[in-house]
């Protein structure tokens, strides 16, 4: 099935939902959310219907037991953490860097935007591969490069080699947002994304936040060791990799077609068998470095053209777009500017100044985002006849922009009339507890809206979010700089209103209409082919 507009698989109709009367997917069970996986009692959770198919494969990622699953999860979230981390760890070190290397303060912050470039490149060199060659090996390829390039940065003898360590540090990095997010949807059903997308993007903004509360301490050895540190972390998460990563792209379409029913003596229940004929998941080679068998054919540069088609699908690009630059890459303003506000304090103390941001995006993730947002979408759907619709995850986008303005305009006012560093830390938790939610629930829109083309719509996401962090660090300086903390802040949170808040309000009123009006992707993702 494809999805189109408000008849997609998010939204089958009333009937559909009766499993017995679904012709062509074989019922298989149901899903055991204390086992993590499916059980014979029907395809129904909370009378609704589950996707993806699932099948009776114990090879299937969604068949896999729950402790794998959550390894799978931790992993994907540790490289996701470290995506960002790389970034703004070095952000304490900024003197000490414009020492080394005899920069100016703004061409150390190019410092932050050019690992952002790597993140934005990245996913258009490793979604095709990873769709080709499987998840694993890419991965596992990404946080060599990253590991190889951190340690140049650290032994850069110059300003352009160590520009160069940073590009291939987010390079190396960047597998973490589309193939990890494909992996999150290889492992876990549509009912649980929304946690799962929550805890993935939660790593994500912690990385992104700790690294400049950890620097702030390392850069007191000096600031090599900021860099080696982080190096140290690379080489830990690749042994693991390496240990207790599977491999998760899957051909389901192709195995719920092999399925076929095998008939017991009469009194006894009959029983749905996989044909097991071709090598997949943990059954693939150490290092898989041929196509995975049964995905259907792909191209190493699939991933930049459907990344150009994404554009026509407009429940997508208005969303991503307006989201990553009316929203999202106003928290690169303050990280790469907090130095500049708290000049005063040691930047051990800058660091710990990051812990309002943290703590906000904690209590974002923890109180609401995610589960909230899977709880909400439920209940909505239980009212509209067991029909889910992507639009139903965007009510806490309003929230969202309402604590996000408010933190921004608080901390530019308090920078410039100097009020105590405390108002700072309470407007970095409203600011942040309102970037996090944004996050997480826009990420799960999207590939609500084309779930079975989660790696193309993720790949966009990825690339949007991080070209608009790469951009932010070249304008902010100049900004502050000409009319002060409190006008440039307060303009971002005018602008994150005034934007944010339309396009919310017309994706809720008109995004089925749109979907519909679209028609779903005219490409097939890997492991929907056969």
């Amino acid at each position: 099935m494809a999805a189109t507009g408000e008849t997609s698989i998010l939204n089958d109709s009333a009937d559909e939902k009766k499993v017995e009367s679904v012709v062509d997917i074989p019922s298989i069970g149901s899903y055991d959310e204390e086992q993590g996986t499916m059980r014979e009692t029907g395809m129904l959770k909370d009378s609704i219907r589950i996707h993806p198919i699932p099948t009776t494969d114990p090879l299937d990622p969604l068949n896999f037991p729950r402790a794998r699953k959550l390894t799978c999860l931790g992993i994907v979230m540790s490289m996701y953490f470290l995506f960002t981390y790389l970034t703004t760890t070095t952000v304490p070190s900024f003197p000490l860097l414009q020492g080394q290397y005899g920069i100016s303060y703004a061409q150390v912050n190019w410092t932050v935007a050019i690992p952002a470039l790597g993140l934005t490149v990245g996913p258009l060199i490793w979604s095709s591969l990873a769709d080709i060659y499987g998840r694993r090996v890419i991965m596992i390829i990404g946080t060599g490069i990253a590991l190889v390039s951190t340690i140049g940065a650290a032994v850069a003898p110059d300003f352009n080699g160590y520009m160069a360590a940073r590009f291939f540090q987010g390079l190396g990095v960047s597998p973490a947002a589309t193939v990890g997010m494909a992996i999150i949807n290889d492992l876990f059903f549509e009912h649980e994304r929304g946690q799962k997308l929550g805890m993935w993007v939660l790593a994500l903004d912690v990385g992104l936040l700790i690294g400049p509360l950890v620097g702030g301490f390392v850069m007191q050895k000096d600031q090599y060791w900021v860099q080696w540190h982080t190096a140290i972390m690379f080489g830990v998460l690749l042994v693991v990799e390496l240990l207790f990563l599977p491999e998760t792209l899957y051909p389901r379409s192709l195995m719920l077609k092999r399925q076929s029913m095998v008939e017991r003596p009469e009194g006894e229940k009959s029983e749905i068998v996989c044909d097991p004929d071709i090598s997949r998941t943990i059954n693939l080679p150490f290092l898989n470095l041929r196509p995975v068998p049964g995905v259907g054919v792909q191209k190493p540069y699939d991933a930049l053209f459907y990344f150009l088609k994404t554009w026509t699908y407009p429940n997508i690009a208005i969303s991503i777009f307006f989201y990553s630059f009316a929203m999202y890459w106003w928290i690169l303003s303050i990280i790469t500017y907090l130095p500049v506000a708290y000049a005063q304090y040691r930047p051990e103390i800058q660091g710990l100044l990051f812990i309002g941001l943290i703590l906000g995006t904690l209590a974002a993730e923890l109180l609401c985002s995610g589960h909230l947002s899977d709880i909400i979408v439920l209940r909505l759907a239980k009212r509209n006849n067991n029909i889910r619709l992507a639009e139903m995850r965007l009510w806490l986008i309003y929230p969202s922009i309402i604590i996000t303005s408010f933190g921004l305009i608080l901390w530019g006012i308090s920078i410039d009339r100097g009020h105590h560093w405390i108002v700072g830390q309470i407007a970095f938790f409203f600011f942040a507890a309102g970037i996090q939610m944004g996050n997480t629930v826009w990420s799960a829109y999207v590939v609500d809206c084309y779930p079975e083309h989660a790696m193309s719509v993720i790949t966009f996401y990825a690339v949007l979010l991080n070209g608009s962090a790469f951009v932010n660090p070249f304008f902010i300086a100049p900004w502050v700089d000409k009319i002060g903390f409190s006008w440039t802040f307060g303009g971002q949170a005018i602008i994150t209103a005034a934007v944010m808040g339309p396009v919310t309000v017309g994706l809720q009123r008109y995004g089925g209409r749109l979907r519909e009006w679209r028609g779903p992707p005219t490409w097939v993702s890997p492991e929907y082919s056969t």
